[in-house]
């Protein structure tokens, strides 16, 4: 008969006592009693009778794989990389380890050595949790609809880009007005190549034709690969005769998304918030100091995206029933994935692979950090500012 873990443990909680202090004759006959009832063998019921053991064993604290030694190199090269998540890093690391160690940013013993090129994508999310920092922000929309042109520049269709291969971008601005829209304020150009994400991003004065068209060009002498395609939103800033003629007269491709429809320019999209709003938040940019530290940042910024920050790309979504499930290559950076693309030729080719190898990525990132504290003081000083000119305006 099968006695159920109450009736066990009420048998227990009334022998364990008589067990404790009988003799060695009565302790064996009880002992007989409790295997029999309960089915367990002689030495686990005399270890209930005993200590009071717990139905269920409890589980032994598991020995730490990885140590100090092998966590504090895994936090400087998340810092370095931008926080990416343990999928976007693990792949990275056998590449990512020898070039610190070449510039004598990490040094590390053999066995350490081991286990950070050999830790997965889940204990470094597990071994990173502390470290993790989340921001509920949320931003602004300043796009202005440009219908001068609008019926003239084709919505953007699958059968005339290549995302194949690199050269068709994604083009938008983000909006540097701090929540108040009024005057001029400091606008971020941000293009993004669909095949291999390669990103470039510029400040601009404003959202000026004038301006956005200057920095459209500037990005263009900054890529390693022909521009064959343009597409934007609906903006005034984009959708206009001086970037349309040019377009036409240098045989690139124009498109544009359709109206209030962001997951079109879902590529780009992405790269304005884990690019520019992580890099340099949502305070409002409106000086010429502003302006050319900005243009600081982004400089820094554009090599370390481009060069040491994995990224993954959607291969196959499925959907079964209200489930989706999504599929996605190996985390590899946009560099990575040009020099593997097959397209590019061999001068852009050397030129990267030349540029790749001088780079600190952990200089890169210290240069980074104290151009961001720069502009985050001045930030501050200007709202200090504004806070006495309103406190001495109501006095």
């Amino acid at each position: 008969m099968a006695f159920s873990m109450v009736e066990r443990q009420a048998a227990l909680r009334e022998l364990g006592p008589r067990y404790r202090e009988a003799r060695k004759k009565e302790k064996g006959a009880i002992l007989d009693e409790v295997a029999q009832m309960c089915g367990y063998s002689r030495a686990h019921a005399a270890r209930r009778l005993c200590h009071g053991i717990p139905e269920k064993p409890l589980k032994r604290a598991r020995k730490a794989t990885y140590g100090l030694e092998t966590l504090i190199p895994l936090r400087k090269i998340w810092a370095v990389l931008g926080d990416p998540c343990g999928k976007r890093l693990a792949p990275f690391l056998p590449e990512l380890v020898p070039v610190l160690e070449s510039f004598g940013e990490l040094h590390l013993a053999a066995d350490a050595r081991a286990k950070l090129l050999s830790v997965s994508a889940a204990t470094i999310d597990r071994l990173l949790a502390e470290e993790r920092r989340s921001y509920q922000l949320k931003g602004r929309s300043r796009t202005k609809p440009g219908s001068l042109l609008k019926h003239q520049i084709a919505v953007r269709t699958f059968a005339e880009w290549d995302e194949g291969r690199p050269g068709f971008l994604e083009i938008d601005l983000v909006s540097h007005d701090g929540g108040l829209a009024r005057g001029d304020w400091i606008q971020t150009l941000d293009a993004t190549d669909v095949c291999s994400g390669w990103t470039e991003t510029r400040a601009v004065r404003n959202r000026a034709q004038v301006h956005v068209f200057a920095g459209l060009l500037n990005i263009r002498k900054s890529l390693p690969f022909p521009l064959l395609g343009l597409d934007s939103d609906n903006g005034s800033e984009f959708i206009n005769d001086q970037l349309s003629r040019y377009c036409q007269h240098e045989g690139i491709t124009f498109t544009r998304s359709r109206p209030y429809r962001k997951n079109d320019s879902y590529f780009v999209e992405q790269k304005n918030w884990t690019v520019v709003r992580q890099s340099v938040g949502y305070a409002r940019y409106d000086t010429e100091e502003e302006l050319a530290l900005l243009g600081e940042i982004y400089g820094k910024l554009r090599l370390l995206t481009n060069f040491f920050w994995p990224q993954m790309k959607l291969v196959k979504k499925t959907r079964q029933g209200a489930k989706v499930h999504r599929l996605y290559d190996e985390a590899r950076t946009p560099y990575q994935r040009l020099i593997a693309s097959g397209f590019l030729s061999e001068e852009h080719r050397q030129a990267l692979t030349a540029q790749y190898r001088i780079l600190n990525p952990a200089a890169l990132r210290r240069e980074l950090d104290a151009l961001q504290i720069r502009l985050l003081e001045i930030t501050r000083c200007k709202e200090r500012l504004r806070q006495k000119e309103a406190k001495a305006a109501s006095a």
